[in-house]
């Protein structure tokens, strides 16, 4: 038979675990769904890796998302593009919710890395 002391800690423990095990997976799913989105929306131009050489991003000019200028802007300021659109990019304020942008921004900041 298990002491109270003995089942506080071992309750202790699962619900420590259990919150280590949400926290990480909420990236996870957030990479997810931002690579969705990203697939959904961004692609056509961009690339599978962000690096522009389609036909549409070439017309576009589409920056490399790997190039160091690109790497160097901040979330706000790849928020802000999406948000409001650049050069011949569309504004996407209407199609994504801030939740769908933040994570695109979290997948494109992993293609940076590739």
């Amino acid at each position: 038979m298990m002491s109270r002391k003995n089942w506080t800690a071992s309750l202790t423990m699962c619900s420590l675990l259990a919150a280590a095990m949400l926290l990480l997976s909420t990236p996870a799913k957030a990479q997810g769904t931002g690579e969705k989105t990203y697939k959904a929306k961004c692609m056509g131009c961009h690339g599978p890796d962000g690096a522009g050489n389609t036909g549409p991003g070439k017309a576009m000019k589409a920056r490399d998302f790997s190039s160091a200028e690109v790497r160097k802007e901040t979330d706000a300021q790849w928020t802000e593009i999406i948000v409001k659109g650049k050069n011949k990019m569309p504004a996407y304020d209407k199609k994504l919710s801030e939740a769908e942008i933040k994570d695109v921004v979290a997948y494109v900041r992993s293609l940076c890395k590739k």
